[in-house]
């Protein structure tokens, strides 16, 4: 496929996208159905039946990647009327791809397209998650050393936090700190808690 028909491809897709009010992208299957090569919408519903079916296979909730909805349509001499349509993710866009007939050319592209812009969504989402995860490693080390010092002020010496914290996670996991060090098999010098964010308990 030529250089300036990725391009256009490209554009052409992201052109169609659209959000919702809560900031949802989405495509309409409509357009799609133009955008993927197929003249008829019977024909295309049945590629988004196996689509719908791949999605329930996959684990995921059908109503969340695929939303039925409806839109007037001008028919001529100023007459309306509503038609059937549907709300896609790009999830669902890529399955509908996938159960395309890859011998169309925007069908071809499509697939690659689609499975390369969730992958790109998945990694985002898993950076953005491993960011928070480290924020909060860092949130609970100020607070630990906020908490240290309360302890040292209250009773001048530091050797009743331990004794705090295993209550701590007594009263969380049911539990003492030792116990669940034990557990995991973390070294006796080793924060827990920094081992229990990273299995993300």
């Amino acid at each position: 496929m030529k250089q300036d028909t990725v391009v256009a491809l490209t554009d052409t897709f992201e052109g169609h996208a659209q959000q919702t009010d809560g900031g949802v992208e989405f495509w309409l299957a409509r357009d799609l159905q133009h955008l993927l090569g197929y003249s008829g919408w019977r024909n295309f519903t049945s590629v988004v039946s196996k689509a719908k079916t791949a999605c329930e296979i996959s684990g995921h909730a059908i109503p969340d990647h695929f939303v039925d909805v409806n839109k007037m349509v001008d028919i001529g001499s100023g007459g309306t009327r509503e038609i059937d349509d549907l709300m896609l993710t790009r999830y669902a866009c890529y399955l509908v791809a996938q159960n395309g007939d890859p011998k169309k050319e925007p069908i071809a592209f499509a697939q690659t397209y689609f499975a390369l812009q969730t992958r790109k969504a998945e990694l985002i989402e898993q950076r953005l998650l491993e960011s928070e995860r480290v924020s909060a490693r860092q949130k609970l080390t100020t607070t630990e050393k906020e908490l240290s010092s309360v302890i040292y002020q209250q009773t001048g010496s530091n050797q009743n936090f331990g004794l705090i914290r295993s209550k701590g996670d007594q009263a969380l996991f049911g539990k003492s700190t030792r116990a669940m060090k034990s557990h995991w098999k973390v070294p006796g010098s080793r924060p827990l808690a920094r081992i229990i964010q990273s299995f993300g308990i």
